[in-house]
């Protein structure tokens, strides 16, 4: 169960890391095309794209969690 637990855990983070680059990417390409572009939606609809990530960095904290406590049982 440790090892699961340490899984889940790096896990957790590299999808925190990919989540940001995803995000940053999308942004400033929303934010150059409504410039150049003429792209009509505000830079801020990138953000929409962290829901998943962030629920599955959620899902992986908890499975961490659960994990953890099982290893010391």
């Amino acid at each position: 169960m440790k090892t699961l637990s340490f899984i889940f855990g790096a896990l957790a983070i590299m999808l925190s890391d990919i989540m940001c680059a995803v995000v940053a990417f999308n942004y400033c390409d929303i934010l150059w095309g409504a410039k150049t572009a003429g792209y009509s939606a505000p830079a801020s609809t990138a953000f929409v794209y962290a829901i998943p990530y962030l629920i599955g960095i959620v899902i992986c904290v908890v499975l961490t969690i659960v994990f953890r406590k099982k290893s010391k049982i």
